[in-house]
């Protein structure tokens, strides 16, 4: 017998609350399956249980090599069973182009039979199937001529979780980490199973469980002692078809072999290092790798013995090798010890600087993880000029799922936008047409690993998020890393259709609250790109000199006259000669550069003309008014749901949404008034400015 769902947490987007008659889709009466695998299992519980929810009758399953007596069914068949196909999926090659992810889904009728296929080369594939199978029906879409055929973009579709093992989690907004407390593991596992099919029914295929700024009782995880519960959680995952990961201290042998050094290039370290893969991969046979954060914000790395990073990582990847684990080794590294009067260090410079000089230097089986921006997670920032720039390097690229600077999940803040224009961005890495997201995906220079990870927004508040649409992102994420041509439009219904349901008010004003979000929260935060107006340390609420006199590097340099951060060729830092020829002309020039990036690439003087026609100092007014009464207007729109929406979640939405709008007024009035008093110019339309 089983149980679905694991635990008593909000189930997100897998609600199955649309109504369906079997007379209707007959097929769904009956699963057909030959094969059995942990990965199919989970399939077949998930299928019995939404069915059954949709329909009020759960499907029996039948284990048989043909359909010839079935009349209708829903039948699960990998590339095992092959021979047991009709010719539409045989004579095509159809099974062979899926990959080991990819599915098709067909439903063909013949008389009285009525048999919808779930196809996938590997068990994973069936998984992924049935998970896309189960959205259309939530979603209402006809099934009818129901011919898909599916297979992810990007190869690594990743989680990074910042837990720690006290149960705390680093720029977590959701409560407590769902896998680790008082410095053990949690004993239930029922939160971590409803996570895994969340994550798998989105097509996540890894996860890394604890946090990249490693201490002293995670640097533990990868010892004998540890390694059981690890391999517990792993094959939790294992069973959605998710890999699991570790993020490790980089002076490991140092902490836990008592070595004199982690210098990569020493025998001993070497050695020591090849011992622990094979106690990790001893316990976790197909653990996917770890994640590395090396010589940033204080952590240990290479450079303590004067080497660089390709060596660091190819002593960890010569490690994993032999298990075909991959290192993970962020790019996010800089002086974070600045001096805040020398403008000619620029932190923006520093990933593609640190790692293009040692392009082709690293293994196979690294990967280097790049933020989507060369700052760290701003509203508003350029795309990272890493992006392409090392054919000869396997890249993958770092989103934030969790709101660090945009509102931590008080606000509502949907990003899928944002990460679309990120991924449609075009690097001109080997011409036009270069865009991010097939650096990502490995289909600009055919990398042997690539991908797309993400920082991740869960913990164990009972919806999960904190802020319930907010689940909006996660699901936006896992949707784009499948398919990053996937439309923002349909990412949205798809998720209100399965959240909140199909009423056509519902649809409506949540699409249009999601959609408006990303532009209402930049224009009443942070102007045409400069960022970083936070309070410092918990990064929450406007203070616009919070970090302009710090060690981070994270300045707006505005005066009397300006502001904003030169980084031209020309006079700035010349952080615009990163970019290939056609995005470094285009940022480099006033007349060129996109209003919104202006700040980010020029210091200029508050009656500088934007394209709009208005002057930077008018435009800051006017947008920080704008987006208060957007936020205001977020308001208005839910409360019209009232009624439409279970009262539990319309609630606590509502007080999100109402702390949203007063909050908003609080960084208008504050931004609005810092440069009044700076520049002196008033407001053309004479509203109040303290």
């Amino acid at each position: 017998m089983f149980t679905l769902p694991y635990s008593e947490a909000d189930p997100c987007w897998l609600r199955y609350d649309r109504k369906l008659s079997l007379e209707e889709v007959p097929c769904l009466s009956r699963i057909s399956v030959s094969e059995s695998s942990d990965c199919i299992t989970s399939a077949i519980h998930e299928l019995r249980y939404a069915i059954g929810k949709m329909t009020g009758r759960v499907p029996v399953v039948d284990y048989k090599d043909e359909d010839i007596a079935l009349t209708s069914a829903v039948r699960l068949v990998s590339a095992a069973r092959a021979s047991t196909l009709p010719d539409e999926f045989t004579a095509s090659g159809l099974l062979e182009s899926l990959g080991d992810e990819g599915y098709s889904l067909k439903r063909l009728t013949r008389g009285e039979q009525d048999i919808l296929y779930i196809v996938g080369y590997s068990d994973k594939g069936l998984l992924h199937g049935t998970f896309h199978l189960l959205r259309l029906l939530q979603s209402g879409d006809s099934i009818s001529s129901l011919d898909v055929t599916e297979r992810p973009r990007n190869r690594l579709r990743m989680m990074n979780h910042w837990d720690n093992m006290d149960g705390s989690i680093e720029r977590g907004y959701a409560g407590k980490s769902i896998f680790f407390q008082d410095n053990g593991f949690v004993e239930e596992d029922g939160r971590i199973r409803d996570y895994a099919r969340l994550m798998a029914s989105v097509g996540i295929n890894g996860i890394s469980i604890n946090n990249v700024n490693v201490h002293e009782v995670e640097t533990r995880l990868i010892t004998a002692a540890e390694l059981p519960k690890v391999a517990r959680i792993a094959g939790i995952f294992r069973a959605y078809g998710i890999r699991l990961f570790l993020s490790v201290n980089y002076a490991s042998p140092m902490q836990l072999g008592g070595l004199a050094t982690a210098d990569p290039l020493d025998r001993d370290v070497r050695e020591w290092w090849s011992r622990t893969a094979a106690e990790i991969y001893g316990q976790v046979p197909d653990f996917g790798g770890i994640v590395v954060k090396a010589d940033s914000e204080h952590r240990p790395g290479p450079f303590t013995y004067n080497r660089t990073h390709a060596d660091g990582s190819n002593m960890l990847a010569e490690a994993l090798a032999p298990y075909g684990g991959i290192v993970i080794w962020r790019c996010f590294v800089y002086n974070c010890m600045q001096d805040w009067r020398d403008r000619t260090t620029d932190r923006a410079r520093a990933a593609y600087d640190h790692f293009k000089p040692l392009d082709g230097q690293f293994r196979e089986n690294v990967i280097l993880q790049i933020k989507n921006g060369p700052m760290d997670f701003q509203v508003r920032e350029a795309v990272s000029p890493l992006f392409g720039a090392m054919p000869d390097t396997n890249q993958m690229l770092e989103l934030q799922i969790t709101q660090e600077y945009t509102g931590q999940q008080r606000h509502l803040c949907y990003l899928v936008p944002q990460w679309k224009e990120i991924l449609d961005f075009d690097t001109y890495a080997s011409g036009s047409g270069s865009e991010v997201k097939k650096v990502a995906s490995g289909e600009l220079y055919e990398y042997s690993h690539s991908g797309i990870a993400a920082v991740i927004n869960v913990g164990d508040d009972r919806n999960w998020t904190g802020h319930a649409l907010a689940q909006a992102n996660l699901y936006g994420y896992g949707r784009l890393a499948w398919n990053p041509d996937t439309e923002e439009t349909q990412i949205t219904e798809e998720w209100v259709k399965q959240t909140f349901g199909s009423h056509p008010l519902v649809m409506e004003l949540i699409n249009s609250m999601l959609t408006d979000s990303w532009r209402i929260y930049e224009n009443y935060t942070a102007p045409l790109g400069v960022g970083w107006m936070v309070n410092p340390g918990h990064h929450y609420g406007p203070n616009v000199d919070g970090y302009e006199y710090s060690v981070w590097g994270t300045y707006h340099f505005a005066d009397l006259h300006g502001m904003g951060v030169n980084r031209t060729l020309k006079d700035g830092t010349g952080y615009t000669g990163q970019y290939f020829p056609e995005n470094a002309a285009r940022y480099e020039s006033l007349y060129t550069c996109p209003d919104d990036l202006l700040l980010f690439f020029h210091h200029v003087p508050y009656t500088h003309q934007l394209k709009s026609g208005k002057t930077v100092i008018q435009h800051i007014y006017d947008s920080h008014f704008e987006g208060a009464v957007g936020a205001e207007s977020l308001v208005e729109r839910w409360i019209q749901l009232e009624g439409l929406v279970e009262p539990d979640r319309y609630d606590t939405v509502l007080k999100r949404l109402l702390h949203q709008a007063d909050h908003s007024k609080e960084w208008r009035d504050i931004i609005n008034t810092y440069f009044f008093r700076k520049s002196g110019i008033g407001d053309e339309q004479n509203r109040q400015i303290f």
